[in-house]
């Protein structure tokens, strides 16, 4: 039933939205989220400044839990194939080689933009939003995901981002009785 409702919604994706300008858009989005590269390069960015250097470091491990847990975990145990195995289908882009349940892009967008919305204020984390969203639906446009493993992708990457902001404020809590400890033997 749930696969049926699947491949449902990617053709009606396919049969309303197909149009050389959208299979440029949806491949564009899709490339951002290849190997996290738009989330590590913002969080490079947000590394450079002191004010920032803490948010990119939780959004780095949370990208990290995100590979961890669904690259490396997820995929294995469940080992969906792809939407497109089997089919007579011409992709627009290289067919990814990797399980398809739940989806990379989608968890490790999602980790970084729950992080940002955690630590960010309107309108920035927004953006973050929006561009997480542009590509995990590159995903089921491209048909290389199914729409269940995009939903799974979002809620992976949401616990992905409380698992790095909760070790990050551990750690900071941590850093802080060791401080003050320190300055309680110095008096």
């Amino acid at each position: 039933m749930i696969r049926e409702i699947d491949y449902a919604i990617l053709d009606f994706i396919d049969e309303l939205m197909s149009s050389p300008f959208m299979d440029w858009v949806m491949k564009f989005f899709t490339t951002l989220g290849n190997s996290g590269i738009i989330w590590i390069v913002i969080c490079a960015i947000l590394l450079i400044s002191p004010k920032t250097r803490y948010i990119g470091f939780i959004a780095l491990f949370s990208l990290l839990f995100s590979l961890i847990i669904n690259d490396q975990i997820l995929k294995n145990i469940f080992q969906r194939e792809r939407p497109f195995s089997g089919l007579d289908i011409e992709l627009l882009i290289k067919a990814p080689t990797s399980h398809s349940f739940p989806s990379g892009h989608t968890s490790s967008s999602f980790a970084a933009a729950f992080v940002f919305y955690k630590y960010f204020t309107k309108p920035y984390y927004y953006y973050t939003f929006i561009l997480a969203s542009l590509i995990a639906f590159s995903r089921l446009y491209l048909y290389v995901h199914f729409p269940t493993d995009v939903l799974i992708g979002v809620l992976s990457g949401y616990v992905c981002s409380l698992l790095a902001i909760w070790l990050f404020n551990h750690y900071k809590e941590y850093q802080e009785k060791r401080q003050v400890a320190s300055q309680n033997e110095k008096n």
